[in-house]
């Protein structure tokens, strides 16, 4: 059975709550109507359909639109070589969507990932904070309407307060040179 079968039976079960497949380059994917339902759908995707790996989960800022979120999610099934890709619409007055932890482990840390750099939280979460970001950081970097140079603290040691140097550093190479070793940095500093 491949992919766009497989995505049917989910069409199937769950009716008007997904969309008809999309089927684009090989890839097919399903948008949930209720984003509230997603670990439902991935339920079944897992248990029924041998959807036994989560392979990632990502994030997208509609910045200007509504709903502000879509939240992907990249299902293979390892014994049948199917993939499916299942999308999620979240707005930016609920910002939540159900954990799917509980389907799959390794949904952990994508979904402290999605939490720590656009702010969407995951209800039933076991351990939901901030994985890259420090605690206590106000803003979520990768949501559009994050400044590209960043935004200066006033915490000491902590983070760059303006852009850090690379010119002469010790991991910086130099352009020219007869070769590649000769812009190699530890060789012109070998005391390093």
């Amino acid at each position: 059975m491949n992919s766009l079968e497989q995505a049917k039976k989910i069409k199937i079960r769950f009716g008007d709550l997904v969309s008809e497949p999309v089927e684009f380059h090989g890839d097919v994917t399903l948008k949930i109507a209720d984003a509230e339902k997603i670990a439902e759908v991935c339920r079944y995707a897992k248990n029924d359909l041998d959807f036994d790996y989560l392979v990632d989960i990502s994030s997208i800022d509609n910045y200007g639109d509504d709903p502000r979120w879509t939240v992907v999610y990249h299902l293979r099934g390892l014994q049948r070589g199917c993939e499916l890709r299942l999308k999620a619409d979240v707005s930016e007055e609920k910002s939540e969507l159900p954990t799917v932890t509980t389907i799959w482990r390794t949904a952990d840390w994508h979904e402290r990932e999605i939490y720590d750099m656009m702010g969407i939280r995951f209800s039933g979460h076991p351990d939901l904070r901030r994985i890259l970001m420090w605690e206590g950081y106000p803003y979520f970097p990768l949501r559009k309407d994050f400044p590209l140079a960043g935004k200066p603290t006033d915490l000491p040691g902590v983070a760059f307060t303006r852009p850090a140097p690379l010119e002469g550093g010790p991991f910086v190479t130099v352009a020219g040179g007869k070769d590649a070793t000769s812009r190699e940095p530890r060789i012109r500093n070998p005391e390093e």
